[in-house]
């Protein structure tokens, strides 16, 4: 194993950089859709006529980008591309909370108090379910959580490091679902709308649509990394020789400093507001936030369409009530400093966003999606192989690439635009294939050594051992990676057979 992922990481090492790797794509693109335009590759498809009710068929053409019109579209749409990329401001809309209530100390002390509550036979099922939630808040799970986990297994006389081993497996084995909706929602969802509208411009999918199965998922997940930690690691670990704890070792802190305890009070009536402000927007018959003509909430009302600033709001409020509590946020300059501070920080991410946006729209542009797809699609509606074991196989596929290339995002831009227009032509709803990349991303970020808070979490384990390495790290991790892998796509399986609704 240890010869296994020195070559992981070796391999992995020379994987250039994502925006290298999308300019690399947009060039192969270039030069395919030159290829097959010359060659005149076309798909010929059938549809009814809502007029005459009549099945008539149509012609898609390859569209070539190194044409008279492929050269004029890539040299005047560069900054239209970007300007339309609606992931961008999402991804700014709830990281301008998310940013406030990570730089008042909120997450912090919001974790470290639920592990001070958690009564000692179910602080390891505690301790799942926080971590696996601790990802709305993006890197704060990594850096806070999972330390934390070490010490409060250290403080009941556990094995410090079991305690690491199910905070990495809840913060980044399970980290692309959640109760909540988070900034990668958005992100993800938009790049699967891209890919919808290759087959159906007038169809799209909400921030919700995978939330049931979130939802049960995070259950389903925080149970199944308990069981791990109690029944296989921590009896294989045994007792942990306290003798081991060197002077760097973290200390323990019983209690929230009287400020923190101020603040997260402050946190609560804050929410508490928003949520009363909220409820007089969406509850009452007429209220703004429903659909004017229907009437409805759920589904296509102003409220769900509007649901990231909703998510923006808890945590900027939130956030600022604790602040003004603990003292760490008072004024609203502060608050803004703390803004500029969260945005600052994704300058690499909206460079590859401007990347990623012309990437898109060449691949759109080119038609090369859509004639993939549907005659991939006619080659396996014909073999009869059926969509299940289809989407099995992408899981296992995504799944593997991640050992080499991490990132939730980098890959489903790749991703999305030919799985999903490929599986929609075969009865295959969109939110069923967004469903079957999160289960394939997630368990093995706790796994690979390139994932960037890897290295981090060796770093951790050290603090309690000093001979602690990458195959200590590994041997812990493997038992998560393999049942939260195999019983994650059972999970999937089931919900699939049996139909049921994905989420909003």
């Amino acid at each position: 194993m240890q010869r296994f992922l020195d070559f992981i990481e070796k391999v992995g090492n020379k994987v250039p950089h994502p925006v290298v790797i999308f300019l690399i794509l947009i060039a192969i693109v270039i030069v395919l859709s030159g290829v097959l335009g010359a060659i005149g590759t076309s798909v010929t498809v059938e549809a009814i006529n809502a007029d005459t009710n009549k099945v008539e068929q149509s012609t898609i053409v390859l569209r070539s980008l190194v044409s008279a019109e492929g050269i004029r579209f890539i040299y005047s749409s560069l900054i239209p591309n970007f300007m339309v990329f609606t992931a961008v401001g999402l991804m700014i809309a709830a990281m301008i909370g998310a940013g406030v209530a990570e730089a008042s100390g909120l997450v912090t002390a919001l974790i470290h108090k639920l592990v001070i509550v958690s009564p000692r036979w179910a602080l390891t099922y505690i301790l799942s379910f926080i971590g696996v939630l601790a990802s709305v808040a993006a890197d704060a799970g990594y850096l806070v959580l999972i330390p934390l986990a070490g010490v409060a297994f250290l403080s009941v006389g556990r094995h410090p490091h079991a305690g690491l081993a199910l905070g990495f497996a809840a913060v980044a084995g399970a980290f692309t679902v959640n109760m909540l909706i988070k900034p990668l929602d958005a992100v993800l969802v938009q790049f699967t709308n891209d890919a919808i509208q290759l087959v159906d411009p007038n169809r799209s999918i909400g921030l919700a649509s995978n939330l049931w199965f979130s939802i049960v998922s995070v259950l389903f997940l925080a149970v199944l990394i308990g069981l791990i930690t109690d029944r296989i690691v921590e009896p294989r670990l045994g007792p942990y020789d306290r003798s081991l704890l060197g002077p760097d070792a973290p200390s323990e802190r019983a209690e929230l400093s009287e400020a923190e305890s101020r603040g997260l009070f402050f946190a609560l009536w804050g929410m508490i507001g928003l949520i009363a402000v909220f409820a007089l927007l969406t509850i009452p018959p007429g209220a703004p936030l429903r659909n004017p003509i229907t009437g409805e909430l759920i589904g296509n009302s102003p409220f769900m369409n509007g649901l990231i600033a909703l998510i923006m709001l808890m945590f900027l409020v939130t956030g600022w009530a604790y602040g003004i509590g603990a003292g760490t946020l008072r004024t609203l300059t502060e608050v803004i400093q703390a803004i500029e501070k969260s945005i600052t920080s994704m300058g690499g991410t909206i460079f590859l966003f401007f990347v990623l946006s012309q990437f898109v729209a060449y691949f759109t542009y080119t038609n090369m999606g859509t004639v993939l797809a549907l005659k991939l699609s006619g080659v396996l509606a014909t073999a009869n192989i059926g969509v299940l074991p289809l989407l099995i196989g992408f899981i296992i596929v995504v799944a593997v690439i991640d050992l080499l290339l991490s990132g939730a995002i980098a890959k489903w831009a790749i991703f999305a635009p030919v799985f999903v227009p490929l599986l929609m032509n075969l009865g295959v709803e969109p939110q069923a294939v967004l469903a079957a990349y999160r289960v394939a991303d997630s368990p093995m970020n706790a796994i690979t050594p390139l994932n960037a808070y890897f290295a981090l979490v060796v770093g951790y384990a050290m603090k309690y051992d000093k001979s602690s390495g990458v195959g200590t790290i590994v041997s812990l991790m493997l038992p998560y990676v393999v049942l939260m892998f195999v019983v994650w796509t059972g999970l999937f399986i089931v919900w699939q057979s049996l139909g049921l609704p994905w989420g909003l």
